[in-house]
């Protein structure tokens, strides 16, 4: 199963080829609050990227300014070349960036395959004409639409429950939904936003697999996660917030070492 990343944006500059996503000394201000506090770091195309740091440390508020939620006050957001700071959120989701979220935001009362139908608007074709009066070409794209979403809910193994309301979902099958949902955006750059929180340890083995599936099909994971066994596991960079600040980045094994990271958030017995 494809799930086919998105284009990249015509603005792509030539010299960022090798990294989908600049975070060029981004602040996020709330007030007086300072949340995020002059961070930058590249991701890699075609890596797992992963964010961690203790709870309150600034890392959805940097998640959020990425996709549009919050924007920076500060500092440019760089995907594929094109500073998208400031872009609203269905504008980053339109030019390939997908997000999951920390606190699960499915739609209840509609089935798994209509969530992921759902997440499939943004790349649809169809006008208010063709929908009005089930043109051919609204009654096929709803056909492909249907079809993608059944692949996609085979591509994150919970095809069995596509007919079920999503809030009957097990903890871990909605899990998988969001994803297959962030999925049928088509985004070249997916979000992860504690994706193996609530998760057994099971859970855990089978999301790295996922992952894995996920980078196979062309497209960065970027992810915010607490549990160390997932990050040192399936990540090939990480950065540490620590009260929005970013005090290290690099390979696991240099995270694995630096005092600071110890003391600030693995602690010291590690």
């Amino acid at each position: 199963m494809t799930v086919a990343p998105s284009q990249p944006a015509p603005q792509m500059a030539p010299a960022s080829q090798d990294f989908i996503l600049k975070i060029e000394h981004v602040t996020k201000r709330f007030g007086g609050l300072v949340a995020v506090d002059d961070v930058s770091f590249d991701v890699k195309r075609g890596e797992v990227f992963a964010l961690i740091g203790p709870n309150g440390a600034g890392k959805t508020t940097l998640f959020n300014s990425i996709t549009g939620i919050f924007p920076p006050s500060d500092g440019r957001v760089v995907f594929n070349g094109r500073d998208i700071a400031g872009a609203k959120p269905h504008q980053a989701a339109a030019l390939g960036i997908a997000r999951t979220f920390q606190n699960i935001r499915l739609f209840e009362y509609m089935s798994a395959l209509d969530n992921v139908r759902v997440g499939q608007h943004c790349r649809t074709n169809s006008k208010l004409w063709d929908s009005l009066f089930k043109t051919p070409r609204e009654r096929q794209e709803e056909r492909t639409i249907t079809d993608r979403a059944m692949e996609l809910l085979t591509f994150v193994g919970i095809q069995a429950h596509a007919e079920n309301y999503a809030r009957n979902l097990a903890y871990g099958q909605q899990r998988r939904l969001e994803i297959a949902r962030a999925l049928a955006t088509r985004p070249q750059l997916l979000l992860l936003d504690e994706p193996a929180a609530g998760f057994t340890p099971q859970e855990k083995v089978e999301l790295m697999r996922l992952v894995d599936k996920i980078l196979a099909e062309g497209i960065t994971v970027f992810l915010i996660e607490h549990d160390m066994k997932v990050v040192m596991g399936i990540s090939r960079n990480i950065a540490v917030l620590d009260h929005g600040e970013l005090i290290a980045l690099g390979s696991p094994e240099v995270i694995r070492k630096d005092q600071r990271v110890i003391e600030a958030y693995l602690g010291k017995g590690a």
